[in-house]
């Protein structure tokens, strides 16, 4: 009997929950149910045994630290490709470089969206492809929805669990925890945990490698992330408390600095402010919008930032206080679409060559990407992007020079809408702008269903976290390359199976010494290739 239980169990890691259903199936025929409870004979002695032998096992997960194992995955490996394509050869895209802002870490290395200008673009290579390995480390249920690179390109971390948000300084090489913080833990709410957004998002590095977080109690805090010697440390460096300035019930979103290094902030309800991070002095105005996006700066002083409504650009007026310069108002549809968090732009709004700043709308039956002008608000062109009734998004535009590529979300309604070997609506679309004119330049059918979706201007490469729909019933997920000048799938690679495996809306990241890191909902994985690359060593300064 033991031989056909292993027999059993190893067909159902090699080929999925069909397995079981097939095996339901057959003990539902007398004849061979009689057969098995004939043989189906155990001990008390090897019942405890196996109970005990469980126990152990289970005790030793929970006393093992996080990061020490790998992320659990589900059956079905042979069902699911572990690689498909080849590996990448694309050329370097050719962009004006990105603003440095002087108050932020280096580009590609402060925050979710990389940069000031939200531009989701690193300057560094990503990985080609190259008999590329997979790694993975579990934190149980912990989602590191934003990461980092200190000076010593450690990995600063803003995670969360079902209580609340914690901060870790993270070993690149070894994927385990040099330093742990704990933040104040998330108010109750109506929300599930997965759609609260309240002060646990967002973050950015500093110049001085300072983690600047917003959170759930309404304060602003500065952590450093290393002592005197260099060693990892998470102590809380400057605070500035804005719970007079933030009503109780609201709560903060996301935060950025400008040119000038005033704190720029941004709540829920609406409301947006300022910090001098010298004097302390809070300066509010309310927009009356909700907000569930991060937002922009640039090198003229402007911050952009897009509600359920419309698109603002805020500078700072006379006297400290934030003041719209403009406001665009945007067709945000009748409802809010399966696949985003408010009826409205899902999208932080990206800064791009030209005085341009893009962002989605919410129109039916298809969305579009929207183009303005920084200087005025003017709207320049859109373009509508996907199928009929199948579009939407909530993660950011990624900017590549003349245009945008935009990820498609419809579908996605919490990681449960993926179990199973389901997928949603697929799509990534480039979107390009020129002489007053938007241009659709290529529709991929990969089907990413909450990516952040990052391009490496080094390689030419777009990646996104993607999932085969698979009627075996498993779900496999990937990281795949696109080619950013005609959307040709260079690459997939397997990164796990599972529901522990989705990264539900967290950002990937691309490190710089060329691995890809994805944050999922167990953890991190880690996509690097184990032969050399050229192109991880061509510059980390930019293609141009």
């Amino acid at each position: 009997m033991i031989w056909i239980f292993l027999g059993v169990l190893l067909a159902w890691v090699a080929l999925g929950p069909w397995v079981l259903v097939a095996v339901f199936a057959a003990l539902c025929v007398p004849r061979l149910r009689w057969w098995v409870q004939d043989r189906l004979w155990i001990t008390w002695r090897r019942a405890g045994v196996g109970v005990a032998v469980l126990a152990v096992i289970l005790g030793l997960v929970v006393l093992v630290p996080d990061g020490w194992l790998p992320i659990p995955q589900s059956p079905g490996l042979l069902v699911t490709p572990s690689y498909v394509g080849r590996p990448a050869s694309e050329p370097p895209v050719q962009v004006s470089a990105i603003p440095q802002n002087p108050h932020l870490a280096r580009n590609g290395a402060s925050s979710m969206h990389n940069d000031a200008a939200a531009s989701d673009a690193y300057p560094w290579a990503g990985p080609l492809g190259l008999e590329p390995e997979v790694d993975t480390s579990w934190f149980g249920i912990e989602e590191c929805a934003t990461l980092a690179f200190d000076s010593r390109d450690r990995l600063i971390a803003l995670c969360g669990d079902l209580k609340g948000p914690t901060m870790h300084v993270l070993d690149p090489e070894t994927m385990r925890k040099l330093a742990t913080k704990d933040l104040p833990d998330r108010a109750k709410s109506e929300k599930k945990p997965w759609e609260d957004l309240c002060g646990g998002a967002y973050f950015y590095l500093d110049a001085a490698d300072r983690a600047v977080v917003a959170t759930t109690d309404r304060r602003i805090l500065a952590i450093s992330t290393a002592d005197a010697d260099g060693d990892p440390d998470l102590t809380t460096d400057q605070t500035w408390d804005l719970a007079k300035a933030i009503p109780e019930d609201d709560c903060l979103i996301a935060l950025l600095p400008d040119w000038s290094g005033h704190i720029w902030f941004e709540t829920q309800d609406g409301l947006v402010g300022t910090v001098d991070p010298a004097s302390g002095k809070v300066r509010t105005l309310e927009l009356g919008e909700e907000i569930s996006n991060s937002f922009a700066t640039d090198e003229t002083g402007g911050t952009y930032v897009v509600t359920t409504h419309a698109l603002h650009r805020l500078t700072v007026g006379p006297g400290g206080a934030p003041v719209v310069d403009w406001r665009s108002e945007y067709d945000r549809g009748s409802e809010k679409k399966k696949g985003q968090l408010s009826q409205g732009s899902g999208t932080t709004p990206t800064i791009i060559d030209g005085g341009i700043v893009a962002i989605t709308d919410n129109a039916e039956p298809r969305m579009n990407v929207a183009f303005y002008e920084r200087s005025s608000g003017r709207e320049i062109c859109r373009a509508p992007v996907f199928d009929d009734d199948a579009s939407a998004t909530d993660n950011s535009l990624i900017s590549v020079g003349d245009g945008v590529i935009v990820e498609n979300n419809h579908g996605y309604g919490s990681p449960l809408t993926t179990v199973l070997g389901r997928g949603t609506s697929p799509g990534l679309a480039r979107v390009d702008v020129a002489g007053g004119e938007c241009r659709v330049a290529w529709t991929s059918d990969e089907v990413a269903p909450s990516s952040v979706a990052k391009v490496s201007l080094a390689t030419g490469l777009a990646y996104a976290y993607t999932k085969k729909p698979n009627w075996w019933g498993v779900s496999a997920w990937y990281l795949t390359a696109i080619d950013v000048d005609s959307g040709r799938t260079a690459f997939s690679v397997r990164t796990g199976t599972g529901v522990l495996m989705n990264n539900h809306y967290a950002a990937m990241t691309i490190a710089p010494d060329g691995a890809a890191w994805i944050a999922t909902l167990a953890g991190l994985v880690r996509v690097r290739d184990r032969a050399p690359s050229d192109a991880v060593a061509r510059t980390t300064s930019g293609p141009g």
